[in-house]
């Protein structure tokens, strides 16, 4: 095995619940693509909080399946359909996106619907590279660029040429996201978080008064990328396009940076970091916003209103998920501190509010 290939992100076992009825979908997959050959061997990626995503390799091919988590109620949270559409609709003009094979909502085949397209082979930063992977410095400047020259590409996507304008709204998006995810926090709320009004009236007061409408990601991060096993610097793929839609691309910045962790930042966001943005080389987030703004030619005074917002936005979702387990919904351990990741996010943006801009 080349030194490439030990690199790459692999599918471990299945997880213990999470099975396939591998004899159903085999007979399926083969009257869909009946060029399949050979067994099929299943395994299935870590994480799954999310969409559950499964490896499936033939002789000729190598697939990924895509599903929602068991007992999911509300289509809205897991549209495989609009997923599939969506990257379909993507590929011919933005080539990160992997190719799309199938899409059915037929439930009888696997329990859920689902989809299928080719898997992309390479290196996905996690939260450190992968042993065996020194990047320099310089090496790491150049990924770090990279992958904000690949968020600036989405943002650049003429979505008439592309037909994706009837994805979403668009106009008023802003507003939209503002009120959405003010509601969500108001929803989930526990006895051991902030109230959050004060934000929350911060935000309301100080939204922008004009915006741009493109089409974003909305959870663009060095964990969703892919990068080539033979130039480790290079991306060739960009995944989980559940949260992307029509919208603000100044917004979809700033929910990137809420997960950016620094060389500098203090132990609490040390140990929330999930991407290796703590690298000698890597941007800070102020060098973050001015490489963008630079490139996309846009003139933002104060970028304060999306890192705040991208901030909030992040202790919602951090909220919801401790909501579930305060109301013993779901056990995992892994969940029982969040309210301090809440508090903890609070406190950032409430900070980050009062900085005189400079």
């Amino acid at each position: 095995m080349s030194t490439a290939t030990k690199l790459e992100d692999k599918a471990g076992e299945v997880r213990a619940g999470e099975q396939l009825p591998e004899a159903d979908l085999s007979t399926w997959l083969r009257e869909q693509l009946p060029y399949l050959e050979g067994a099929m061997k299943v395994t299935q990626y870590a994480g799954g909080a999310s969409n559950w995503t499964y490896r499936l390799e033939f002789d000729n091919a190598d697939l990924i399946l895509r599903r929602p988590p068991a007992g999911t109620k509300a289509k809205s949270a897991h549209d495989m359909g609009r997923e599939f559409r969506l990257q379909q609709a993507l590929k011919p003009v933005y080539p990160y996106v992997p190719q799309m094979h199938l899409y059915t909502d037929d439930e009888s085949i696997i329990g859920a619907e689902f989809y299928i397209m080719d898997r992309v082979a390479g290196i996905i930063p996690r939260k450190n590279m992968p042993r065996g992977l020194q990047l320099s410095e310089g090496e790491t400047r150049e990924l770090c660029k990279n992958a904000l020259d690949c968020l600036i590409e989405l943002h650049q996507v003429d979505i008439d040429a592309a037909n994706l304008t009837g994805l979403a709204k668009g106009e008023g998006y802003t507003e939209r996201q503002v009120t959405g995810w003010s509601e969500r926090y108001r929803r989930a709320k526990t006895w051991n978080v902030p109230s959050g009004k004060g934000i929350i009236s911060w935000l309301q007061d100080n939204m922008p008064a004009s915006e741009t409408i493109c089409m974003t990601h909305n959870d663009f991060r060095f964990d969703n990328l892919v990068l080539d096993p033979d130039q480790p610097t290079r991306i060739i793929g960009v995944l989980d396009w559940e949260l992307a839609t029509l919208g603000n691309p100044l917004m979809d910045l700033g929910n990137s940076l809420a997960y950016w962790i620094q060389a500098d930042d203090d132990r609490i966001a040390q140990s929330t970091r999930r991407q290796p943005t703590h690298l000698k080389g890597m941007l800070t987030r102020a060098e973050v916003i001015d490489y963008y703004c630079e490139k996309m030619q846009v003139n933002v005074t104060d970028f304060k209103f999306y890192e705040v917002f991208g901030l909030f936005r992040l202790s919602v979702i951090a909220q919801q998920i401790y909501y579930r387990y305060h109301h013993k919904q779901t056990r995992n351990p892994a969940f029982k501190n969040f309210w301090f990741l809440v508090n903890y996010l609070h406190w950032r943006a409430r900070k980050l509010i009062k900085q005189e801009h400079t």
